[in-house]
């Protein structure tokens, strides 16, 4: 039985990560400013705390954990990331997250520690044509982001890796790529485009319209949250440090997500465009080096998992008018 700890536990990814470490029967400690909002937390430690403190960061790092996996950060969809109405409170708080943890790390001599980066690192202009963007790790510099979140996140890969070189922390780092699935943001303003969509198709009549940031011919591609985590703990097990993408290289268009969900839907809608924040105009993983460094691939096609997330959004849509 490992000790493991996560931080960001009561967000959507690391409440389905404790979910699964605790599967796997080893003893986990959460850390988060919220407990998850959807379901109660396995976890058989959780603390509410604030991680930009680094009081309570050496509080909960008080002992050798066998595995930490950072994921605790200050985000959010397009219309959290891109407006720039938060790109100071972003980049101050996920960057003393990620400061008081690895200090605190490195003082208990922990030595595995996962840390979750992000598709937005990469520069804006390899990603220009909807059709053709190009998401390979190593063309990430020179550098130039779209978004603040996407330098910050740029910049704590950089500190993990100084901290593997300088104090042999052994130190692995992903790129995720739009990570989606059941118990996540779906109407808080945070919420990802297959949220939004399955919100929006849930609460649509049939025959109905629903509203699109943009012209919807913008890509991307999406990774349900079970094959997120697999690959996740893949990486940290292994002798491979990173960067690493862990995405999907099934790429959609805004317009073909909206119209898998109104299949699954069993709706016929028309979509009107709107102006919105939109981000880069094409987004998707290149899967080559994970292939060659871990042997993984997702395993299953975006419709099952955006199946699953449907129905569960469905469910939260009409729970809500019950309440109401």
């Amino acid at each position: 039985m490992k000790q493991i700890l996560v931080l960001g536990a009561g967000g959507f990814i690391g409440s389905h990560l404790v979910k699964r470490l605790k599967a796997e029967g080893n003893w986990v400690r959460g850390v988060d400013l919220k407990y998850p909002r959807y379901a109660p937390t396995p976890a058989d430690d959780f603390v509410l705390g604030d991680l930009r403190d680094p009081a309570l960061v050496r509080h909960i790092v008080d002992r050798r954990f066998d595995e930490v996996y950072q994921l605790a950060a200050d985000m959010g969809g397009a219309g959290y990331i891109f407006t720039g109405e938060h790109d100071a409170e972003i980049m101050h708080n996920s960057a003393m997250v990620n400061l008081n943890v690895l200090d605190a790390c490195v003082k208990r001599n922990i030595k595995r520690i996962f840390y979750s980066s992000s598709a937005c690192i990469y520069p804006q202009e390899n990603q220009t044509d909807p059709d053709n963007p190009n998401c390979r790790e190593d063309s990430a510099y020179p550098a130039h982001p779209d978004s603040e979140y996407g330098w910050e996140k740029l910049f704590s890969e950089r500190l993990f890796l100084a901290y593997h070189r300088n104090h042999g922390i052994e130190s692995r780092i992903a790129r995720y790529h739009n990570v989606f699935g059941p118990e996540g943001s779906w109407n808080d303003g945070r919420e990802k485009s297959p949220a939004a969509i399955c919100r929006k198709v849930a609460m649509a009549e049939d025959g109905g319209e629903i509203e699109i940031w943009g012209d919807g011919t913008q890509t991307r591609s999406f990774l349900f949250v079970d094959e997120c985590l697999e690959a996740t703990l893949r990486l940290i097990r292994s002798d491979f440090t990173g960067p690493v993408n862990i995405g999907s290289e099934e790429m959609v268009s805004i317009n073909q997500l909206v119209d898998i969900v109104s299949s699954i839907a069993g709706k016929q809608l028309r979509k009107r465009h709107v102006p919105g924040p939109l981000g880069v105009r094409g987004r998707r993983s290149d899967n080559t080096l994970i292939r060659q460094r871990l042997g993984w691939a997702p395993s299953q096609a975006l419709r099952v998992g955006l199946e699953q997330t449907y129905a569960w959004i469905t469910e939260q849509v009409r729970g809500r008018s019950v309440d109401c």
